[in-house]
């Protein structure tokens, strides 16, 4: 039954409800009716039987009511000029221009073309550029550069394919009896979110490129991707002088560039903040309860397991994922990462071009 049904259903059962009782007032009481609506209900049924029971919308659109054809032109045509404008702005500007138009005016038509908020015009003007191959104006290229910041700051990192952009975070597992602090360092490609982790005993720059050149490099390598671009938070195991830093002279030796997240902005890295909550809910939380650790050789073999069915078993609900373990991401997107490379191209036909 749908919902039409239902409601020619309980305006039917309140008629019939009357007639039963023989009492308006009593039927509407227990039906959760006043009497107007029992006798309008009445009449609709004796005009035209069940089906003039059926729900009327009232929203129906007062056409003269709305503004002019070349005002509400206006209003969308500057919505795309300045994507960033809230509503009264915009109808200050347009007066300015001799288009007389409320806020309210303005908003009523942004609705009516789905431009109502910043996120939405900012995708419409991307659409319109993509279909057209409009030039920006330099007001559009920062409403556009701004949100790109936005996204970036609530963990929405811009990624091509696999390798193009890795993502490592430092995670603190807890201290172990007799052995000391836990440090966790984590790396995950953020296209396939395929992850790596290992475990020490500290936090520098020295461990932080031991997770890189022994297990990040070679996996990638063995995949025959190459690994662009790292994306870190401010940390001195990740930031410092390059000749005197063992993780900042690694990059350099692999040629991999290196991003750090906007300054107190942790979220910007929200990809491994999000790992970290998973692999503490998953793994740690029970680890630790069916099992005394001594060292941290032991904790490794076990989150070595769990990370191998968080690669090859485990769902992800990830951007690129769609349901699909990250290793099955990876491997049906590396034809990607092969297009992108220069390395692929016959260099002579590019200098002929």
């Amino acid at each position: 039954m749908n919902a039409e049904q239902k409601v020619i259903k309980n305006k039917l059962g309140l008629i019939n409800l009357a007639e039963m009782l023989g009492n308006v007032s009593q039927a509407c009481k227990v039906m959760g009716y006043s009497r107007d609506s029992y006798y309008r209900f009445k009449e609709l049924y004796d005009q035209g039987g069940e089906l003039a029971l059926q729900e009327i919308s009232r929203k129906k659109p007062v056409l003269k009511n709305r503004v002019a054809m070349e005002v509400e032109e206006a209003v969308i045509a500057f919505a795309f000029e300045q994507p960033a404008y809230g509503q009264v702005r915009v109808a200050n500007e347009l007066k300015k221009k001799g288009v007389f138009v409320s806020p309210g005016g303005v908003r009523s038509i942004w609705l009516r073309h789905e431009l109502e908020t910043f996120k939405k015009r900012l995708k419409a003007l991307e659409a319109k550029v993509a279909a057209e191959g409009l030039i920006l104006t330099e007001d559009q290229v920062r409403a556009l550069e701004k949100a790109k910041e936005e996204k970036e700051a609530h963990g929405e990192i811009e990624t091509e394919h696999p390798g193009y952009l890795g993502s490592q975070d430092t995670y603190y597992v807890g201290t172990i009896k007799g052995v000391g602090r836990i440090y966790q360092q984590t790396f995950i490609d953020t296209y396939s979110r395929v992850a790596f982790a290992k475990l020490y005993d500290r936090k520098n720059a020295l461990v932080a490129a031991d997770l890189l050149n022994d297990r990040v490099i070679p996996w990638f390598e063995k995949q025959d991707v190459r690994l662009l671009r790292i994306l870190t938070d401010r940390g001195t195991e990740y930031c410092g002088n390059r000749e005197h830093h063992e993780f900042q002279l690694y990059l350099s030796i692999e040629d991999i560039d290196h991003s750090r997240t906007k300054a107190r902005s942790p979220q910007s890295n929200g990809i491994c903040e999000r790992f970290h909550k998973t692999i503490q809910e998953e793994f740690y939380a029970t680890a630790f309860r069916k099992k005394i650790y001594s060292n941290i050789e032991d904790l490794q073999v076990d989150l070595d397991t769990w990370l191998e069915h968080y690669n090859t078993q485990r769902t992800h609900s990830g951007k690129h994922c769609y349901g699909k373990s990250p290793i099955e991401t990876f491997n049906q997107s590396r034809h990607l990462a092969k297009l992108k490379e220069l390395d692929n191209y016959d260099l002579t036909l590019l200098e002929a071009v």
